[in-house]
């Protein structure tokens, strides 16, 4: 927002007050995302020469929040020994390391999305350890998917390498670990990155896509992305959750433009419905089986992004009917709240920090044109928990050449220059101008999905 003297402030409170020598059991994929993500991405914006938001730089900066960042992620690397796979514990305690009484299980998600935090602090500290132990932990994953269909599972057990939950969806468990490997080749230039994107995601769209071939045209039910068993691509249940709504943002970034236009036209449909996202939402049913509404983001960056990939006016509508429900339903004295029911509309007493982080800054960045974040020639990427990265060339060249896992003393390979991925259902052109002024879907597709979600 621009706003220096704010900035200045709450950086110099973190400097000054914030320690983590605590006894104090943490998530390490909720600590990486939310506060190893945030000191890094404040530590750029310090030290960026261009300050592009303003003067952000702090007098007598010493790269505190680095340190900061690095003694975070020094006490999470616990979580990663003694596991027999690489893959990591899913907490751990800041002073103590993994407690003795510590799970053997984690979701793909938490343990396979840590690369982006972990390989930015590994690249400004010229030190491969992070990278080195997210990277393994990410290949690890991937080397236990399906010989059958190439998909994942959603819950694993460390040690064994054995699929507890063998539920493959795009949501709860599952999302962010897609997130990554295509947000992890765009920051980093690591062809593997993105070959095993564009791998997941041929097997999403084989396996999880149900519906019409087409978003804007043919017969056939509307693209749906539904929660099947690993093994066999059997569909598993009948509902979707609200993470999964971050899905057409991503296919935004890989180029996937009309895909993401349907799938996010179903999760306009269920808000337009209750102002509300449910947890969980039962397509069969039209029901939510879940029905809490957590002030989740998912919706919110996926609109932004396809707002930024169209220009359509469309978009801005969506932003603000989203921004009317939560001032009508969720503002609070002070703050805002939860919802416990997307019917009744009932509060909880609970306001997540992504609420701020990204559900907020997203709607900020919808209407905002003339952010800097906009501005050409500058180039940022948001990480999961939305903190914004500039992507420049200190994160496109390790200092450690190509050490990784499975990999050592391997001849470096080139690295390419501009992310360029692969596509599947879209040749990647802008927009054209005379589709900006149209609805995205055409009426009789809308009209369906309003029909699918009980709307109408």
């Amino acid at each position: 927002m621009g706003n220096s003297s704010e900035f200045q402030k709450a950086v110099k409170l973190v400097i000054d007050t914030v320690s983590f020598d605590k006894d104090s059991t943490v998530q390490v994929f909720e600590a990486t995302i939310r506060v190893l993500g945030s000191l890094l991405s404040a530590h750029i914006i310090i030290t960026d020469s261009k300050q592009p938001f303003g003067d952000m730089s702090i007098k007598d900066y010493d790269n505190e929040l680095l340190h900061l960042a690095r003694d975070l992620a020094v006490r999470l690397l616990p979580a990663f020994e003694n596991t027999k796979t690489g893959i990591p514990y899913p907490r751990v305690n800041l002073k103590k390391g993994v407690p003795p009484d510590s799970h053997n299980e984690t979701c793909t998600a938490g343990a396979g999305s840590l690369l982006v935090e972990f390989g930015i602090l590994s690249r400004l500290l010229g030190d491969s350890t992070f990278e080195w132990v997210a990277r393994r932990a990410v290949k690890a994953l991937w080397s236990l998917r399906s010989n059958n269909t190439g998909l994942l599972g959603n819950v694993v057990n460390i040690q064994t390498g054995h699929w507890v939950g063998k539920q493959s969806g795009l949501g709860a468990g599952s999302d962010s670990f897609y997130e990554y490997l295509l947000k992890s080749y765009i920051l980093f230039g690591e062809k593997e990155d993105l070959e095993m994107f564009n791998a997941a995601y041929r097997n999403i769209q084989n396996h999880l896509r149900r519906g019409r071939e087409a978003c804007n045209e043919g017969e056939g039910d509307p693209p749906l992305y539904v929660n099947v068993n690993m093994y066999t691509g059997k569909l598993m249940n009948t509902w979707i959750d609200s993470l999964q709504a971050f899905f057409p943002g991503l296919q935004v970034l890989i180029g996937d433009v009309e895909d993401a236009i349907c799938l996010h036209a179903f999760y306009y449909a269920i808000w337009k419905r209750y102002g509300a996202l449910p947890e969980r939402y039962n397509w069969q049913l039209q029901a939510p089986d879940v029905p809490f509404y957590p002030l989740r983001p998912e919706l919110v960056e996926s609109t932004y992004l396809l707002y930024q990939a169209t220009k359509n006016p469309f978009y801005l509508h969506v932003g603000m009917d989203i921004l009317q429900s939560l001032e009508k339903y969720t503002k609070a004295k002070c703050g805002y709240a939860t919802l416990h029911h997307v019917v009744e509309k009932t509060q909880e007493d609970r306001m997540e920090s992504f609420f701020l982080s990204e559900t907020c800054k997203y709607l900020y960045l919808l209407f905002d044109e003339e952010n800097p974040v906009h501005q050409s020639g500058n180039k940022f990427m948001f990480t999961t928990e939305g903190h914004v990265v500039s992507v420049d060339g200190r994160f496109r060249s390790s200092l450690w050449g190509d050490i990784l896992p499975g990999q050592e003393g391997s001849t470096p390979r080139a690295k390419p220059s501009e992310p360029k991925a692969a596509n599947f259902s879209s040749n990647c052109n802008r927009v054209p101008d005379e589709r900006r002024y149209l609805l995205p879907l055409k009426s009789n597709y809308m009209r369906q999905i309003d029909q699918m979600v009980g709307l109408i």
